[in-house]
C-alpha cells in the first residue's frame, strides 16, 4: 500500500514515517509539512495519515475526498463542526478516525466500558487521570476524553454537566453523578491513563502507560492496511481490532 503522511517534522509523523519503512505490506509515497503542496502529497495515495492540528483538517478533508482518497486521522482537538465535517466525509470516502491508535488503549477503552457497566456510578466514584510531555497542547488528552465519552455513555451522564476538571477551594462533598477529570503535563511522558472506581472498602483501577510513540505509530499504519478495500464509512480502532 502506498501511504501520505502529513506532519513530516512532527513526533508523531516521524514516528509514522518509521512505521511504514518497517511494514513490508506498506510503502512511503510522499509526506507534506506545513506550506507544501497537500494536493501533491495525496496523488495516487492508497491511503493518508494525519498526525497534525486541527487547522489543517479541513484542506485535508476537502483534498481526500478531491482525490477519493482513504484517511487515517490520529490528530486530536477537533471542534464539534470539524468532527461532523469529519463523518460528512466518511460518506464518500472511508476514514479511520481514532484518539488512539495504541492496542492497549483500545483494550483500555472496551474494558473501561465494561467496567462501567457492571460497576456503574451510584457505588463507585469515577475519577479519570491523565498525563502526557509539556508540549501537548488540547487537554484533556483526545484519549481521556474517549474514555470520558463511554463513561458518560454507559452511566447516562453528561460531559458538559457531570465532569469536574480539578478540584480548588472548599467544594463540599462530592456529587453523586460526578465524574473527575484531571490533567498532567510534564517531562516527556508519552502518554499516561487511569480509570479509577472507589467506592467504600475497595477501589478498582484501569491503566495503560506508553513509553514509545511508535505503538501509535505502528497501530495507525495497521489501520490504514485494514482501509484498503473498505466501502466508505467512519470507522475507529475498535473496529481495526474487532473489539466491535
Amino acid at each position: 500500500m502506498k501511504i501520505s503522511v502529513t506532519g513530516r517534522s512532527g513526533r508523531m509523523g516521524q514516528s509514522v514515517v518509521t512505521a511504514i519503512e518497517a511494514e513490508s505490506a506498506a510503502t512511503l509515497h510522499a509526506t507534506h509539512d506545513s506550506g507544501e503542496d497537500l494536493a501533491a502529497a495525496l496523488a495516487e495515495a492508497e491511503a493518508v495519515i494525519d498526525f497534525t492540528l486541527p487547522v489543517l483538517t479541513d484542506e485535508l478533508l476537502k483534498t481526500a475526498l478531491e482525490k477519493k482518497v482513504p484517511l487515517v486521522i490520529g490528530t486530536t482537538g477537533h471542534s464539534e463542526e470539524q468532527k461532523e465535517a469529519i463523518a460528512q466525509a466518511a460518506q464518500s470516502i472511508p476514514i479511520v478516525h481514532a484518539s488512539n491508535f495504541s492496542t492497549g488503549v483500545n483494550l483500555l477503552f472496551h474494558l473501561t466500558r465494561k467496567a462501567a457497566a457492571i460497576l456503574g456510578n451510584e457505588t463507585y466514584d469515577i475519577e479519570v487521570t491523565e498525563m502526557h510531555h509539556r508540549h501537548k497542547v488540547d487537554a484533556p488528552s483526545g484519549t481521556a476524553r474517549t474514555l470520558l465519552d463511554l463513561l458518560n455513555e454507559e452511566t447516562q451522564t453528561s460531559y458538559e454537566e457531570d465532569v469536574a476538571h480539578g478540584r480548588e477551594g472548599n467544594i463540599g462533598a462530592r456529587p453523586a453523578r460526578e465524574i473527575g477529570m484531571h490533567t498532567l503535563r510534564g517531562g516527556d511522558v508519552v502518554g499516561d491513563h487511569t480509570v479509577m472506581f472507589a467506592a467504600d472498602g475497595e477501589r478498582f483501577e484501569l491503566t495503560h502507560k506508553a513509553s514509545s510513540r511508535m505503538t501509535f505509530a505502528s497501530g495507525a499504519v495497521r489501520a490504514a492496511l485494514w482501509l484498503k478495500g473498505r466501502d466508505a464509512g467512519l470507522y475507529d480502532m475498535q473496529d481495526v481490532l474487532g473489539l466491535k
